[in-house]
């Protein structure tokens, strides 16, 4: 809900798409991530088999495809106040590399949805460790999203 008591329905912008693109990576071969599930094109891993190829055309459809039909959703749904493209697009970039869950249950959204802005940051940076070891690649991306969130520049990053 915005301020007005609206729901927010936002749509990334190309800008967020090239955050996104950037840190996720483009492999057009199927492969398996450190996980163990089998990925392609920037990250997606809904029904990748073994052998799977796709073009740039179809990593770039089914990036903005997976973002309309689901990534957006979980920050339309889930703030409570209103924010801006920069804002948006930031969080869309957090939700795709983390899931709706993480944000959902965040301390994150609720300082945001308590309207403290300024400490959104700060929250974004908190995750950039995986199995408990501060990462140079997330953190390098939790950077990037927390300076869009601030409407600054993030591509020197």
């Amino acid at each position: 809900m915005t301020e007005l008591g609206e729901k927010i329905n936002m749509h990334i912008s190309d800008e967020g798409l090239e955050l996104i693109k950037r840190f996720e990576g483009l492999e057009l071969e199927a492969y398996q991530c450190a996980a163990g599930v089998w990925t392609i094109g920037y990250g997606y891993i809904k029904g990748v088999q073994e052998g799977d190829v796709w073009d740039a055309d179809k990593a770039d459809y089914m990036l903005f495809r997976e973002l309309e039909e689901e990534y957006q959703d979980y920050v339309n749904d889930y703030v409570h106040v209103a924010i801006n493209q920069c804002q948006f697009d930031a969080l869309c970039s957090f939700v795709y590399n983390l899931g709706g869950n993480a944000l959902k249950s965040s301390t994150l959204l609720k300082v945001l949805n308590s309207g403290d802005y300024n400490g959104v940051p700060e929250q974004i940076m908190r995750w950039n460790k995986a199995g408990g070891k501060v990462l140079a690649g997330l953190t390098r991306r939790r950077t990037a999203e927390a300076e869009l969130f601030q409407g600054k520049r993030w591509e020197h990053i």
